[in-house]
């Protein structure tokens, strides 16, 4: 192939590059909902794609490799929709509106969040994505205590220690509340509101 491409077939190979990859991602979040994680295979991916094992190793390397790109689509979307935590300078707002974002996320990608929390411990790389977006929550969470009043710091009263635990909490609510209904998962964002707010003595 000519190494001078234009810049529009530069463009095109580009787009086409970005639409496959997608298809990929977007079939193997089906698969996850229909077979599982150890049942589907590469090439059912592939197959749901509408290209071949060989196209799809352009892509990605195995099946883990797919599944981690997806669940780093995926957090990065949840990153982007609750980062108002971080951005918000009224904390009630900034809590409502975090909660909220993430119930949408859950709804809509609860079985691709369950399957990072399940792989977390066994797939480095996806660890490694959902222990950095845990970080990220948390420097929200602190950021949101501090500006509500709570003491900066890592002792286990202050606004670090506690945003930590308010993150895995609600990580832990959602995962559980997610399996059982879209009903049960507002609840579930209600309680760790409540919880929340109380924590940064915002209640009554």
């Amino acid at each position: 192939m000519p190494a001078h491409h234009s810049a529009r077939g530069r463009r095109t190979a580009e787009r086409k590059g970005d639409v496959r990859e997608r298809a990929i991602l977007d079939t193997c979040e089906e698969l996850l909902a229909h077979k599982g994680y150890d049942a589907m295979t590469v090439g059912d991916v592939a197959q749901g794609a509408g290209i071949t094992r060989g196209a799809l190793y352009f892509y990605f390397g195995s099946k883990q490799e797919v599944v981690t790109a997806l669940v780093a689509r995926t957090v990065e979307q949840l990153w982007e929709r609750s980062r108002v935590t971080a951005e918000t300078d009224e904390p009630r707002q900034a809590i409502s509106a975090a909660l909220r974002r993430t119930v949408e996320l859950w709804n809509e990608h609860g079985l691709v969040m369950r399957t990072a929390i399940d792989l977390s411990l066994t797939v480095p790389e996806i660890g490694e994505l959902w222990n950095h977006t845990a970080d990220l929550f948390i420097a929200a969470i602190t950021t949101v205590l501090e500006r509500a009043g709570i003491q900066a710091g890592t002792a286990p009263h202050q606004a670090s220690a506690m945003a930590r635990a308010l993150c895995w909490m609600i990580e832990r609510t959602f995962y559980h509340a997610s399996q059982e209904s879209r009903e049960k998962l507002q609840e579930a964002s209600e309680t760790c509101e409540h919880i929340w707010l109380t924590s940064a003595g915002l209640k009554g």
